[in-house]
């Protein structure tokens, strides 16, 4: 039976506007990362994508890489879209991104002209999809020119393949910079894409979060949740379908420290006396203040995307609550 998406789809989502455009982003995203490849069950995907719409989240956020396969997310997410989500395309914001490795030789990787172009194209085919909301470069690249890259992605908003441009991975000098050099093109530049939970705190310590506020820049965190650190998953020991048992490349087994733990179960302790999840708790303290425009949410089964929709009311925390949770990240 053909998929028909609820009505009351957007009664209970919150919409954030990124940096000073004119898009608004659901404040939960979906990352179609790791659980959207080659090998995963395609009536899952499915399900998840049809759960996160149903719940008003509008925002599908995937990569050249994304699978694995490399390239195996975009091409299941193009099939859902084709054979279920193409009445609602209007509804969705769908971004991609280029910047890692993706093919044998010099131009299929980092961030020349020559690789995001090619690359964006081929994401295009395998998505089915004339453009894409949002592009962006994955990563900054220290050899290429930042103006090569930029005028890519401008290039590939003026074509009519994107309709916005965005990057990730990029400090606060290299965003100046690249907002300096869209703006001079006239590029519609929306967002940074960045790694940012209560364990991570780059964006804090070098000057990205207080600029982008102050400057309009969107931002969207992704690892919210510490590759899973963030949850009580590990509180009394490592399951077998855990992340660190099935592909350790991203969460291994040396980083749940005694000291790691000691600090899992005290946040888990604040989390239940607020009636959360150490999940939902983690998701909330991202999204507490106007900094962060939307927060990228992983899923493996649909159940996950609707415990996390349950933070979208509930994300003030109290001064005492917000003194402890640093007292604790300071104790390792």
């Amino acid at each position: 039976m053909a998929y028909k998406a609820k009505n009351t789809r957007y009664e209970t989502m919150t919409y954030n506007r990124s940096g000073r455009t004119g898009l608004k982003l659901s404040s939960l995203s979906l990352g179609l990362w790791h659980n959207f490849g080659t090998n995963d069950d395609y009536d899952n995907m499915k399900a998840m994508c049809f759960t996160a719409f149903d719940n008003g989240i509008t925002h599908f956020d995937l990569a050249n890489n994304y699978g694995p396969e490399s390239g195996s997310a975009e091409t299941n997410f193009g099939r859902i879209l084709h054979d279920d989500l193409e009445p609602y395309r209007d509804e969705l914001i769908i971004s991609t991104k280029a910047g890692y490795e993706m093919w044998s030789g010099p131009y299929g990787n980092w961030g020349s002209r020559k690789y995001l172009l090619s690359s964006l194209d081929r994401s295009l085919e395998r998505l089915g999809l004339d453009y894409v909301d949002i592009f962006y470069h994955h990563r900054m690249d220290p050899e290429t020119p930042l103006e090569e890259s930029m005028m890519a992605l401008d290039t590939a908003v003026k074509s009519g393949k994107a309709l916005y441009a965005g990057i990730s991975n990029y400090n606060a000098v290299r965003t100046k910079q690249a907002m300096e050099i869209l703006q001079s093109l006239n590029c519609p530049f929306v967002i940074n894409q960045i790694k940012y939970s209560i364990f991570e705190r780059t964006i804090e310590i070098n000057g990205l979060k207080e600029f982008a506020e102050q400057n309009g820049c969107g931002l969207i965190a992704f690892s919210p949740l510490a590759q899973g650190l963030l949850t009580d998953k590990y509180l009394k020991g490592i399951p077998e379908d855990s992340r660190i048992r099935k592909d350790g490349r991203f969460l291994r087994e040396e980083q749940l420290t005694a000291e790691k733990l000691s600090q899992i179960s005290a946040l888990n302790d604040i989390a239940h006396a607020r009636g959360q999840t150490l999940a939902q708790m983690a998701l909330s303290w991202v999204m507490k203040d106007n900094a962060i425009t939307s927060v990228l949410i992983g899923a493996s089964k649909p159940s996950q995307i609707e415990e996390n929709i349950g933070i979208i009311h509930k994300t003030d925390f109290t001064a005492a609550e917000l003194t402890e949770i640093e007292r604790i990240c300071k104790t390792v």
